[in-house]
């Protein structure tokens, strides 16, 4: 198994530059924020490790809601972020991004501060302005990307093939169909007009760690538990004085904002999500909000790793991440379908999960016992994740026609091809599966 990985590199932008940044990156897209895969900067689709991609400017658009707590806006100049998922080790897909597209890199981040603009040393500037993700979701752990251009090429020799013998072969004729189907395969393998290359091995290193990451979180949180049940009736009143004292922010979000957003929005089966704000002042909200982080990525990477985020199955990829000193977080993520069902799977799936982690950002709808309400207030959500999303200036999937849902299918296909059924009925829904 190849395990996935990410990365994020952030950097400040130059105030004169904006524009020069804006205008470049544009010259990337063959659709309004829609990446060229072939584009002469970045030529996404020749990395066949790359998943998704982007290049996001972060700006505090929502910075003077902190006035509401009786603090001065913290200070932020824009930034420019590329960040993106692969397969691999994100160290060795960074190396090779420096490489094969190195020219296009220097040109963007030249437009930042602390970019001298030397070739040689764009592979140790990228790594020295990462930053990693307090959490990170990724759908199935272990499908690559060769995986999935792979199968879903399975798919699609196996519906045309089926059209073609289902009414000669009997539609009812389960085992002969199969049997035909799987023949067909073998020889187009034979011929080299289908592949299923078979899995890595997992890296050993990358087993050991996340072993001992499993192991290690919940015997930490076993040893600590005395002391959290002794302190736990402090923190459930510290936490309720908190929720009553928050002050209430309902701002709607400017047209031509919703606009920018919404105009990049559905031009394919899957979108992009960037949100930035500010994180609750205090130590309490920041502790809550760093061992909540820790949990959600405790589950993400050993619990929902196959198709789930609890309930929710269209996410492909998503991050959280504490910026500026742990004063401002950031969450992107790539889903499939509308940004409204997005926000309704959320509210009626997962709504308490939701507020677990997002109710320590200021402005968000008022909670009760960090899980009750907030989110369940539908339209105050809505407003607050819209006014503090940001589009993206960037962004690449590689393989934009796909949901979730078809990945899995396609893997079960293959699954199918590979490990053959023994009852009429595995057979009949590994065919109804084409």
């Amino acid at each position: 198994m190849t395990p996935q990985s990410t990365f994020m590199i952030v950097a400040t932008v130059r105030d004169a530059e904006m524009e020069n940044l804006r205008t470049l990156l544009a010259s990337m897209n063959k659709g309004v924020g829609q990446a060229d895969p072939d584009n002469a900067l970045v030529s996404f689709g020749h990395f066949d490790r790359l998943h998704v991609a982007r290049f996001v400017i972060i700006e505090a658009n929502t910075a003077s809601d902190i006035t509401a707590y009786g603090l001065t806006p913290y200070p932020w100049q824009a930034s420019l972020a590329f960040l993106g998922d692969c397969d691999g080790d994100s160290g060795a897909f960074l190396a090779q991004l420096a490489d094969q597209a190195g020219p296009g890199l220097i040109k963007i981040f030249s437009l930042c501060e602390s970019f001298a603009g030397e070739e040689s040393r764009l592979l140790a500037w990228m790594k020295a302005h990462q930053l990693q993700p307090a959490a990170n979701y990724v759908n199935w752990i272990g499908r690559t990307v060769i995986q999935v251009h792979e199968e879903a090429a399975l798919h699609r020799t196996l519906t045309l093939y089926l059209q073609q013998i289902a009414d000669n072969t009997g539609r009812k004729n389960s085992r002969a169909l199969r049997q035909q189907l799987l023949s067909h395969i073998e020889m187009e393998k034979h011929a080299g007009g289908l592949s299923l290359t078979p899995s890595a091995p997992t890296p050993c290193g990358w087993e050991i760690r996340n072993l001992l990451h499993k192991i290690g979180i919940p015997l930490l949180l076993l040893l600590l538990s005395p002391l959290f049940l002794l302190a736990a009736p402090i923190l459930a009143l510290r936490l309720r004085m908190l929720e009553r004292s928050d002050p209430e922010i309902v701002i709607r979000a400017r047209r031509q904002h919703i606009s920018e957003l919404s105009i990049q929005e559905d031009r394919y089966v899957s979108n992009q999500f960037n949100v930035f704000g500010d994180v609750k002042p205090g130590l309490f909200r920041l502790l809550l909000l760093k061992f909540l982080l820790l949990l959600l990525d405790y589950a993400s990477r050993h619990v929902y790793k196959r198709g789930f985020l609890t309930r929710v199955r269209t996410i492909h990829f998503a991050r959280w991440v504490l910026m500026d000193d742990n004063r401002r977080i950031f969450f992107a993520s790539n889903y499939d379908g509308s940004q409204e069902s997005y926000m309704d799977d959320f509210i009626n799936k997962v709504g308490w999960g939701l507020n677990l982690v997002f109710s320590n950002g200021v402005a968000y709808p008022s909670t009760r016992w960090l899980v009750k309400e907030g989110a369940h207030h539908e339209q105050k959500f809505k407003q607050t994740l819209r006014r503090h999303q940001l589009p993206s200036e960037v962004w690449y999937k590689a393989y934009p026609d796909l949901t979730a849902y078809e990945l899995s299918r396609n893997s079960r296909i293959r699954q199918g091809v590979e490990n053959r059924q023994s009852s009429d009925s595995e057979i009949r829904e590994w065919l109804n599966l084409i």
